[in-house]
C-alpha cells in the first residue's frame, strides 16, 4: 500500500508562506530548516520557519494538484485555510 502523502505550509521569518508535499512532514521540515542541500531552495537563508499547516492529501496525483492550486491562491485565501476559515477542496 502507498503511503499518504500530505500539502503542509511554511512561514518564513519574512511572513512568505512556501507550500510543498511530503510523506513525511516532519522529516522534509527539519530538512527546510537544515538548508543546502536538501531544503527548498527558496527557503534557504529566510529561518527561523514555522510549520504552520499539513492535512492529508490522499496519493501523490492529488497532493500534487493540491499544491499547484494553493501556490495559485492569493495570500488571504492561504490565510483562511491556516486559521480554519476554509477548507482543502474536496473536487481534484
Amino acid at each position: 500500500m502507498a503511503s499518504d502523502w500530505f500539502i503542509y505550509m511554511v512561514r518564513t521569518a519574512g511572513g512568505a508562506l512556501y507550500t510543498g508535499i511530503s510523506t513525511d512532514v516532519s522529516r522534509r521540515f527539519a530538512e527546510h530548516q537544515a538548508g543546502a542541500p536538501k531544503g527548498a531552495r527558496s527557503l534557504r537563508g529566510k529561518c527561523p520557519l514555522e510549520l504552520v499547516f499539513s492535512a492529508v492529501a490522499g496519493d501523490r496525483s492529488r497532493a500534487s494538484k493540491l499544491e499547484w492550486h494553493i501556490k495559485q491562491w492569493p495570500r488571504q485565501r492561504k490565510e483562511a485555510l491556516l486559521l480554519g476559515e476554509i477548507s482543502l477542496p474536496d473536487a481534484l
